[in-house]
């Protein structure tokens, strides 16, 4: 926001801090570090003539206007702060370079420029840092000071002692640069402040009114050489943007044949000359200076020159190396770059575009030094594009091809942008192009259909994004919406992903603990399908935390095996396992469904578990500790069910290269992202690189039933402005919402397909015995018809038209079944109505009618079988008939058996009289008809053909 703040007037009278007239008698707050990404911290200070014991105070942050601490640092047991030092808590994934400073690391230091703090001695406050209980909306911003991306000092020995009084930055503190860390450390009561800055070379003088080249001003470092001094320039003007917060527009020369120094400067004056236009040849004298790192000039007096130019932008492509020599330069990316990242579009109009869609680190590659190369890699071959605008919230927003972003002209992550033009900028720590014309945009990321699965059970895993029925504007504890209007917006959203996706269970995350969230969303979501289609698995309040995971499921298709279960970590950082074991209606077959959601990665755990800046985040041994017990408690039946198939599903808050992954798949787990979506797969989007947390993992016993697996990219790709959140958007925003599933949270939803059983056996028609024939008319003495096919879609519950008496029709086709009691179970045989070609006589007829087509034996326990040779392995002679049978092998599955019985195959023998049978060889037959001449008894057991062949008694 370059000179933004220096723009500002404050004309308000405000309430000014309580003012010490002598130095405090208590600790107090000496510094703030709001700096890029997670550089955060909080000095404090001793201004007394004491030790003061840091055990008696705590420091409380309040995020987002909360009146209640959000987080709470409850001091240090046992140090005791000397007069005049200083203790410093920093953030625990700050940069090294900040962390070594740090005497702790806190979670309190998870804060914005938006967020107030509290330091008290027992109750008292005795300093605080903004105003508790007001969100200003990014920051507070003073007087060239604001407490967003900046360094702050105190500027004397003064307190604030009212937390709810109102906050003006620029009354008691002094502001710096964000990533500031040489000035940690250095405050004292006398409000002198060392500078960090290294003293500079001698640099060379302006002659007041004499041109010079922008070159000249710019020089070949990151400070000007001038910097201080008035000088006079002409250049053609690049870039308007003196509205919309800047102040000022970009001047440019015709080089000095320099290539280590930019052509380009900002000249930061809103009014002189007022509406410049682009192409305008302007000189200009005025004092330099370097205004957030970025050099510009103050103008004192501006001369329109006659006639205009065009500058032609330089290309450049990424990485783009030593971007210092091109600040305020109008610079063009030919290349098709990628957009990135877009989670400050909303509020900001930024995106970040790069070479490829981006890896996050430990996604594809091993913690540590590896890490480390690819995210320094990932961040060189980036840029970000802003939209011209220092505002927040700005309205329309600019879509990177220059018009309005609209919903029929939106991007999604994974989109493509050419030819990116724009004057490079610096602020806020961070290279931005200013767009001067819009690039030339591509849609190559569409929006997917539900992904294919295939199996008979779906399965799916998603997280709701905070789906509380507690509304924000009832208890500020409360994460999800803030009133009835956000509500139903986030509720359409999520029950039109659950529709769609059509899943037989569900497993969710970030559902309100209270025992009725869960029932609130199936009683929507059966209302939007206009049937009681789900139900839930109501399992109270579990644990401590305000969020939860729930089990939702199509009581039509599976039926709950027993009660849930869940698995207390008692380490009041990862959210019980629940697990739930279900049983298919159709086959008998039960299966476990454990969903998890652990500790995450952006706050700190203890000194035990420190981030170690190996790219696996905060509090990693805390995961890792916890897939371990719960793989071990898994593994002993915890539903008492005695389902040995289970698949591990959830947010785990872990890439699939990091440790707690590696646990699992050392206890026998199958990575299904991994396996059917490869080594890119995805689910999420942080800091514009893309990977998954949110995972399906089968274990052994499973896995081979597993038919496919993939995440819905209906979030992790679309901006937040589609969200229900009301928040910071315009009426123009606000009407981008649709009941549709996109973006109905941040994470993408995973699918699971299973199948259970084998497939139903289904031979190929048979001719009927006696056939209505009629001749053909003509018959073609080589006949080229064929008996038509069984219908090649599988009914949509396998196993229905098979095992269900009465007429069907599927796949276009009618199917008729009738069931009879077979021992201790049922057996259906289901015939197809089919048109069969036969020869009679030398000439071919057709016929329809009613064809056998399958023979299915319901599933029933074993143990009702218990003595009977159809459920004993082995040899058995039965009425005089040899038996053998073989159980829970390779051909059979799991849990079931399969009988060969010895019999003769008749032959069929066709002569001139016609067709007829005689006594074949002696095989073993199947009991659904299928014979092997050469039997190998024991081992794998018999070895069946596919091909029927008719038994004799």
């Amino acid at each position: 926001m370059i000179a933004a703040a220096a723009a500002l007037v404050c004309s308000l009278a405000v309430a000014l801090p309580t003012q010490a007239t002598a130095a405090p008698s208590t600790l107090m707050i000496s510094g703030y570090l709001e700096g890029l990404s997670n550089n955060k911290a909080i000095e404090l200070y001793n201004p007394t003539d004491a030790p003061i014991a840091l055990s008696d105070y705590s420091l409380r942050m309040f995020a987002n206007g909360a009146t209640s601490p959000t987080n709470t640092w409850t001091g240090a047991a046992g140090v005791q702060l000397a007069p005049g030092e200083h203790f410093l808590i920093v953030h625990g994934q700050a940069v090294a370079a900040l962390k070594d400073k740090g005497d702790i690391v806190h979670a309190v230091t998870n804060f914005n420029g938006d967020d107030a703090l509290q330091l008290l001695t027992g109750s008292t406050v005795v300093d605080s840092f903004g105003q508790t209980g007001v969100d200003p909306g990014d920051a507070w911003i003073g007087a060239d000071v604001t407490t967003k991306d900046s360094t702050l000092l105190r500027n004397g020995c003064v307190t604030d002692t009212d937390p709810s009084d109102a906050f003006d930055p620029s009354a008691q503190w002094v502001g710096h640069p964000s990533d500031a860390f040489d000035l940690l450390g250095t405050f004292s009561c006398d409000g002198t402040v060392p500078t960090p800055t290294p003293t500079p070379t001698p640099s060379p003088t302006a002659t007041p009114g004499t041109v010079i080249p922008i070159g000249a001003v710019q020089g070949a470092t990151d400070v000007s050489p001038m910097n201080g001094q008035s000088v006079t320039v002409e250049g053609t003007v690049t870039g308007n943007f003196q509205t919309g917060g800047f102040a000022g527009y970009f001047l440019q020369d015709e080089g000095d044949g320099d290539d280590a120094t930019s052509d380009g400067i900002f000249v930061y004056s809103q009014s002189n000359p007022a509406n410049v236009a682009v192409g305008t040849r302007l000189r200009v004298t005025g004092k330099v200076a370097e205004h957030y790192n970025q050099t510009q000039i103050t103008p004192t007096t501006v001369s329109v020159l006659d006639g205009t130019a065009t500058v032609a932008p330089t290309d450049v492509q990424l990485p783009l190396e030593d971007k210092e020599r091109y600040e305020s330069m109008l610079l063009r990316f030919p290349d098709k770059l990628t957009i990135l990242e877009y989670y400050d579009y909303d509020r900001y109009g930024t995106l970040v575009a790069g070479t490829a869609r981006q890896d996050t680190p430990t996604a594809v590659v091993e913690p540590g030094k590896p890490a480390q190369d690819l995210l320094a890699q990932n961040e060189a071959n980036r840029i970000i594009l802003d939209d011209g605008l220092t505002s927040q919230n700005p309205t329309p927003l600019r879509h990177p091809n220059g018009k309005s972003f609209a919903r029929d002209n939106y991007f999604r992550g994974g989109d493509s942008v050419a030819n990116i033009t724009g004057v490079l900028v610096y602020n806020f720590d961070e290279w931005k192009i200013e767009p001067t014309a819009g690039a030339d945009y591509e849609a190559v990321n569409h929006r997917p259909e539900v992904p294919e699965v295939g199996g008979d059970v779906k399965i799916a895993s998603m997280n709701v994004l905070n789906y509380f029925t507690t509304l924000t504007s009832q208890d500020k504890n409360a994460r999800g919406a803030d009133n009835v209007e956000e509500f139903e917006r986030q509720q359409a959203k999520i029950v039109a992903a659950l529709a769609a996706m059509d899943a037989d269970v569900v497993g969710m995350m970030e559902i309100e603990n209270n025992g009725t969230a869960v029932e609130n969303l199936v009683k929507a979501l059966n209302a939007h399908l206009g049937t009681e289609t789900y139900a839930a698995v109501n399992t109270g309040v579990v644990g401590s935390d305000v969020i939860f995971q729930a089990f939702i499921y199509k009581p039509a298709t599976v039926s709950l095996s027993g009660k849930w279960v869940a698995y207390d970590y008692k380490d009041s950082r990862n959210r019980p396992t629940l697990v739930q074991t279900f049983e298919e209606k159709a086959s008998g077959e039960k299966f476990n469904v454990a969903v998890n959601h652990l500790k995450s990665k952006g706050s700190a755990c203890d000194a035990s578990d420190p981030n170690t800046g190996d790219g696996q985040g905060e509090c990693n041994l805390t995961r890792v500790n916890a897939v371990k017990t719960m793989t071990t408690w898994l593994a002993g039946d915890p539903t008492g069910q005695g389902a040995d198939r289970t698949v591990v599903m959830g947010d785990l808050n872990a890439y699939d290269h990091e440790d707690p992954i590696d646990a699992l798949t050392e206890a026998g787990y199958v990575d299904l992202e991994k396996k059917f979506g490869g080594e890119h797969a995805y689910s999420y989007v942080f800091d514009g690189m893309i990977g998954y947390l949110d995972y399906a993992l089968a274990n052994k016993a499973l896995e081979p039933h597993v038919t496919g697996s993939a995440a819905w990219h209906i979030n992790a790709d679309e901006s937040d402005l589609f969200d229900y959140d009301t928040s910071y958007k315009k009426p123009n925003e606000q009407a981008l919402w649709a009941a549709d599933p996109y973006r109905s949270s941040d994470h993408d939803p995973v699918l699971l397909g299973l199948k259970l059983t084998d497939e139903p056996t289904t031979p190929s028609p048979s001719p009927s015995p006696s056939p209505s024939a009629s001749p053909t008319p003509s018959a073609s003495p080589t006949p080229t018809a064929t008996p038509t096919p069984k219908p090649t879609a599988t009914p949509t519950r396998p196993g229905g038209v098979y095992t269900t008496p009465g007429y069907h029709v599927s796949g276009g086709r009618r199917w008729f079944t009738e069931c009879e009691s077979y021992s201790v179970t049922e057996r259906c045989f289901t015939y197809i109505w089919a048109t069969q070609i036969k020869q009679v006589g030398g000439r071919y007829v057709q016929s329809n009618g009613w064809v056998f087509n399958n023979l299915t034996y319901l599933p029933s326990p074993r143990s009702v079988w218990a003595g009977n040779p159809l459920a004993t392995p082995g040899r058995h002679v039965v009425a005089g008939r040899t038996w053998v049978t073989e159980c829970d092998t390779p051909k059979t599955g799991r849990n079931g058996c399969r009988s060969y019985v010895k019999a003769s195959v008749l032959t069929q023998v066709r002569t001139s009289g016609g067709t007829s049978y005689a006594p074949g060889s002696t095989s073993w037959c199947s009991t659904t008809s299928s014979c092997s001449p050469e039997p190998t008894i024991g081992g794998g057991g018999p070895r069946v053909r596919s091909a029927p062949s008719h038994l004799s008694a």
